[in-house]
């Protein structure tokens, strides 16, 4: 499908108090950090080419390579209107000079101090979602909501956002300062939030903006059994990608392919098309770091799954159905939403 003929990507607000944005938005994770080498050049050119099809909601972290996705984006944004893109930042993680991850700071000072770090690196005078990308176990949610709430009021900071919480933590948030979205995964392999946070967010009027989609490549029809995965790619360590469990789940895959086939789609604009469908109050965020893969992507806001077509995904990829957690033991210990 060319670009010509792909319908302009919609636009939603982020809970009842956040911004207008794109309905679906581009993640830049994989830019810099966690998915093994990537070409900065093309990286830059896929997000002129988000921006271009309508995508304004731009999703990084001041830990993404610490903080080369932030200068990444702001050379991507170079000559642009800071207007016209929504950009949402996680702050918290705590990295060593060697990769290494040293848990969480939501501290006020250090969350103030983070985004003094983000401002600078990104060269502009607010960011529009700033958010704590785990719960900091040390720090009550009151006083890193509270510290974010004073940088609204400042003018640095437009909404408030979270990210991987649970249903009691949003509520505890969302009673300190009205939050504009969850940032959370969600995808056919990882339904989790649709028990308690889901609900929650939706009587809090919260908006969920998706990530892990495509379940960082297992669903994108493209991954192969044999593919070689380097040392800096955490795919190589996530239960999920690991031998017979990485043979079950692209057996999922294959299912889900055969229904991608009879709609004409690629198993990617099924997945995503299949996210975007849980709700008008749900934003996908692809991962894309070429354009021929945020062109595929793209695609799937043309894909208009019927009642039948939703029972044969749920047919082919039953929840609960995917071999693996998410993340290694290490990590899911840090994920309130999976308490």
């Amino acid at each position: 499908m060319t670009n010509s003929s792909r319908r302009a990507v919609p636009t939603t607000t982020l809970g009842t108090t956040g911004p207008t944005t794109s309905a679906l938005g581009l993640g830049l994770m994989g830019m810099s950090d966690l998915y093994g080498p990537s070409d900065e050049a093309e990286s830059i050119a896929t997000v002129h080419a988000a921006l271009d099809a309508g995508v304004t909601l731009l999703d990084t972290g001041d830990f993404y390579g610490m903080g080369h996705n932030e200068l990444l984006l702001h050379d991507a944004l170079r000559g642009r209107s800071r207007s016209d893109v929504q950009i949402s930042v996680k702050f918290g993680a705590l990295r060593g000079p060697d990769n290494s991850w040293l848990g969480y700071n939501t501290s006020p000072a250090a969350t103030k101090a983070a985004l003094a770090y983000s401002l600078r690196r990104l060269r502009t005078d607010y960011i529009d979602v700033y958010r704590p990308a785990r719960l900091d176990p040390n720090v009550p949610i009151e006083e890193t909501v509270g510290a974010i709430a004073d940088l609204v009021k400042a003018g640095y900071v437009r909404h408030i956002g979270l990210s991987e919480v649970g249903a009691d933590t949003l509520r505890r948030a969302a009673a300190v300062h009205p939050i504009s979205d969850l940032q959370i995964e969600y995808s056919l392999i990882s339904r989790g939030l649709e028990a308690e946070v889901l609900p929650t967010a939706r009587e809090l009027g919260i908006s969920i903006t998706a990530y892990g989609v495509l379940s960082r490549g297992l669903l994108s029809g493209h991954w192969r059994a044999d593919r070689e995965v380097v040392a800096t790619d955490f795919r190589g360590f996530s239960p999920r990608f690991q031998g017979d469990n990485l043979t079950h789940n692209l057996a999922l895959v294959e299912a889900l392919r055969a229904v991608a086939d009879a709609k004409g789609a690629s198993v990617a604009q099924v997945a995503i098309a299949w996210v975007a469908s849980r709700g008008s109050d749900i934003v996908p965020l692809v991962g894309a770091r070429r354009r021929d893969r945020l062109t595929e992507a793209l695609g799937a806001l043309d894909v208009v799954l019927t009642a039948a077509d939703l029972a044969a995904i749920e047919a082919a990829v039953p929840n609960g159905a995917a071999a693996g957690d998410r993340y290694a033991a290490a990590q899911m210990a840090h994920l309130d939403s999976e308490r």
